[in-house]
């Protein structure tokens, strides 16, 4: 039932579910009479084209009708919900009824006799002050039975992610998940609904470069002069030189050896990004950051204002309750106006408990002291840190930062700390800047790139991964709860060249 994004699977409560995959399978084929069968016959018409798309498309499809068996069946349990609903919106519906026949009569009253028309309008305005206290006492004794049923249900029902049709932003996603060795029964409506999320974010940054490579490009093999055009796609898009250098100097090695067609340089450019891309997270030794279990987990997130740290934190901890983590946060930006009250909301969207001080400019390693002994009291697997915005530039803010760390090494030394810089991808070079200074006061194991759907300069994550050496641990395409989720080289760089 839980999907762990942090391992990137489905827990083991959710493996029965997989059950009616090998059902809408065969049908098709056989053509059974149940209704995820109305689905399968979607992909007889596949053997007809060319044989890569022709699997591409029987795949996704057959991920389509799965997916759509699965919520076919957890439709009934919907229904049932929001039968007792029904019952208090009667109630109000005759009520209301009378209310509007005594209000049209007073108005067009007062239109054919002009001479007493002051009464007319004295008595409408009573009539309609006695309208609106009836309404108001009505308000008054309707809304406990029908507020307390929809509040909680937005705020987590809303965000739930819907199938849409069979359209091409479903089978990109569902080619991306097949070029990963996904098989059909392994295609979750989650990543389903994150790689279109992540799609439409990166479109500013794609339409700058992808359509512009492909003027450049055309039907020819490579030249030298497209790989200079090449270069100055790159560096628009805030590739960063040490990037931009290493990519280029790759293909002109690759043209020297053989002819290279369009189809071939856009898979070898494929390949030199994610390389680049993977580089630090080889080297850090953690492929995948997820908390670790039966173990105190601390998160800092650090960074400038601006770059949206707090929100970021909100998403993190919302995706910790989702993935079956016990979370808490720490709510240390103390200086910051209505800091801690943003904080409070994110921690009740998420069900995620706050330690935060109310007095004014309090002391944010106190914060990080309680919060400590709160998450041990409690055995959660993450604690996360919401910290003061500094400029890089302000030593003693710096300093602050490291007492914090100090605190958590003194008083938690069995913990695995984790030191996340948030990056607003918006800022480009001098986010790389911002990037490296921290990396030398903060102690940083990690980078968050944060609102990429805004410019067009998502390039930054190759410049953050080549010259500050620095995983990219999460991205951001989007301003839901939901438009958060771990980094993977693979997707982010099929986002960014979709439709090449």
């Amino acid at each position: 039932m839980v999907f762990n994004w942090f391992e990137r699977q489905a827990d083991e409560s959710q493996t029965p579910e997989p059950t009616p995959t090998p059902a809408p399978t065969p049908e098709p084929m056989a053509g059974g009479t149940d209704a995820p069968v109305s689905e399968a016959p979607e992909p007889t018409p596949a053997p007809a084209a060319s044989e890569e798309e022709d699997e591409a498309l029987v795949w996704a499809r057959e991920a389509y009708a799965r997916l759509k068996a699965q919520q076919q069946a957890a439709s009934p349990v919907a229904e049932a919900a929001p039968e007792p609903t029904p019952a208090p919106s009667p109630e109000p519906a005759p009520s209301l009824t009378p209310l509007p026949t005594p209000g049209p009569a007073p108005l067009p009253t007062p239109s054919p006799a002009p001479a007493p028309g002051l009464s007319l309008l004295e008595q409408a305005a009573a009539q309609r002050q006695q309208r609106q206290q009836d309404l108001d006492d009505r308000a008054r004794e309707a809304p406990p039975a029908s507020t307390s049923a929809p509040t909680p249900a937005p705020a987590l029902d809303s965000e739930e992610p819907q199938l849409g049709d069979f359209d091409q932003d479903f089978t990109w996603s569902a080619e991306v998940l097949a070029a990963q060795g996904r098989r059909v029964d392994q295609v979750s409506l989650e990543e389903i609904d994150w790689l279109g999320r992540l799609r439409r974010g990166l479109e500013k940054t794609r339409q700058g470069f992808v359509t512009s490579l492909l003027e450049n490009l055309g039907d020819d093999p490579l030249t030298p002069e497209v790989l200079d055009d090449l270069e100055t796609l790159l560096l628009r898009a805030d590739a960063g030189v040490q990037a931009t250098d290493q990519v280029l100097d790759a293909l002109r090695q690759r043209m020297n050896e053989e002819v290279v067609d369009p189809v071939e340089g856009i898979r070898f450019l494929k390949e030199q990004l994610r390389g680049l891309l993977d580089t630090p997270i080889e080297a850090s030794g953690v492929p995948l950051l997820a908390p670790e279990r039966d173990r105190l987990n601390i998160w800092l997130m650090v960074g400038v204002n601006g770059v949206g740290k707090t929100t970021t934190l909100g998403k993190l901890a919302n995706l910790a309750v989702r993935s079956g983590y016990s979370a808490l946060i720490a709510a240390a930006d103390t200086f910051r106006a209505a800091a801690v009250q943003q904080v409070e909301v994110w921690g009740e969207r998420s069900d995620v408990p706050v330690v935060s001080n109310p007095s004014s400019n309090a002391d944010p390693a106190a914060v990080v002291f309680d919060a400590i002994g709160a998450a041990r009291s409690r055995k959660s697997d993450l604690l996360l840190v919401d910290t003061a915005g500094r400029l890089q530039t302000k030593h003693n803010l710096m300093e602050e930062l490291q007492k914090v760390r100090k605190i958590i090494d003194r008083l938690a030394p069995e913990a695995k700390v984790e030191s996340l810089l948030v990056l607003d991808a918006s800022q480009g070079q001098n986010g790389l800047r911002q990037a490296m200074a921290f990396a030398e006061a903060a102690g940083l194991t990690g980078v968050v790139i944060t609102k990429l759907d805004g410019t067009a300069r998502g390039g930054v994550a190759l410049a953050v991964s080549s010259e500050a050496g620095l995983p990219i641990r999460f991205i951001g395409a989007g301003e839901g709860i939901r438009d958060l989720r771990p980094f993977n080289s693979f997707e982010f760089v099929e986002a960014l060249l979709a439709g090449r």
